[in-house]
């Protein structure tokens, strides 16, 4: 069962809705724009705001429907449920739709873990990332800190071993997605403008 999980979780992930809706709404590719990534950010810059908001429900979707059916539908709550929750962040980031080359699975990893905890760890990951991208660029070090929040939030509020796992192996994952911001020093923001951020 939970192979078969794994299996449907990734092959949702890898379903390009993002870059499919930026081709409906606005006849454009979307990864032309911003950063050239296929995720919902530049659906907002190719295609405005509404279609934004449904490509990010879509992308966040993707995470939270097969890991909240596995964990509170059929109650794999052991080491199980640690592919099933990587599985669709994984299917986003390397898409065999689109040629291994998919986006930065940032909202499909927080619908991981919306079908893991509902609202609690996506809220405070959302307030983390916020502040984080407020104050420093480029937008993968926002990313990197808003991780490491996330696991001391983790080791005080439920620190089961699971848990621990499958944060983990989203760190490994979002880390080598930022890794070309993440080669660059970061600054704080100050005045100098908007960064383009990350895609989702």
């Amino acid at each position: 069962m939970a192979l078969l999980l794994s299996l449907a979780g990734f092959l949702l992930g890898a379903m390009p809705f993002s870059s499919w809706l930026g081709r409906l709404v606005a006849g454009r590719d979307i990864r032309a724009y911003g950063d050239h990534n296929p995720g919902a950010t530049n659906v907002l810059r190719a295609a405005g705001f509404a279609p934004f908001a449904l490509a990010l429900l879509l992308d966040i979707s993707k995470g939270a429907l097969p890991v909240g059916l596995a964990y509170h539908v059929l109650g794999i709550q052991d080491w199980q449920i640690v592919p099933i929750a990587l599985a669709p962040p994984l299917g986003h980031a390397f898409s065999p739709v689109l040629k291994w080359r998919g986006g930065k699975a940032i909202a499909a990893t927080m619908g991981v873990w919306i079908g893991l905890t509902i609202w609690i760890v996506p809220l405070v990951g959302l307030i983390l990332l916020v502040i984080w991208s407020l104050l420093l660029r480029p937008s993968g070090w926002a990313v990197l800190l808003t991780l490491a929040g996330l696991l001391l939030f983790l080791l005080i509020w439920d620190p089961r071993p699971v848990f621990l796992a499958v944060l983990g192996g989203h760190v490994l994952l979002l880390v080598w997605k930022q890794r070309q911001d993440l080669a660059q020093k970061p600054e704080l923001r100050l005045g100098r403008g908007r960064e383009q951020g990350s895609d989702q």
